[in-house]
């Protein structure tokens, strides 16, 4: 690495302590779920939950992972349930607000978990404080 400038080695060795990092922070996300297994056991399945559910948007959150949580649905793509969902309170599904309280839709058909799957892999280009037109062809659904 003689040949490597200093900039760089700084570069290398911080991209080192960020993988690192994320390395730990996906190793906890996976113990988590393995501590609370028993639990979930005897919980019900995630559809047949009682409607009413929520869920608090913290710093860093976006739908996308929000709907990734295995508490929540356990696929990124199922966020526009949230977003449908809760189109009263997020004006732009890809601005959400740290306290804003989301209602977590359940009992979903499976029609309108294509639906939902669908458009988030057709939505398209996206911009931040706009209502993008398939989103609004989505929620007319």
């Amino acid at each position: 690495m003689k040949s490597v400038s200093g900039n760089w080695k700084v570069l290398l060795v911080l991209l080192g302590v960020m993988v690192a990092a994320g390395c730990q922070s996906k190793k906890a996300e996976e113990e988590a779920p393995a501590e609370a297994a028993p639990a979930a056991e005897a919980a019900p399945a995630a559809e047949a939950m009682p409607a009413g559910e929520t869920y608090s948007v913290v710093r860093g959150d976006h739908l996308w992972g929000i709907a990734a949580k295995s508490q929540i649905y356990g696929n990124p793509y199922q966020w526009p349930l949230l977003y449908k969902a809760n189109a009263d309170s997020i004006a732009d599904a890809d601005l959400i607000e740290p306290g804003q309280v989301l209602n977590v839709a359940r009992g979903s058909s499976a029609d309108e978990v294509d639906a939902a799957v669908r458009h988030a892999k057709t939505r398209g280009a996206w911009s931040l404080g706009v209502t993008e037109e398939s989103d609004k062809a989505y929620l007319a659904q």
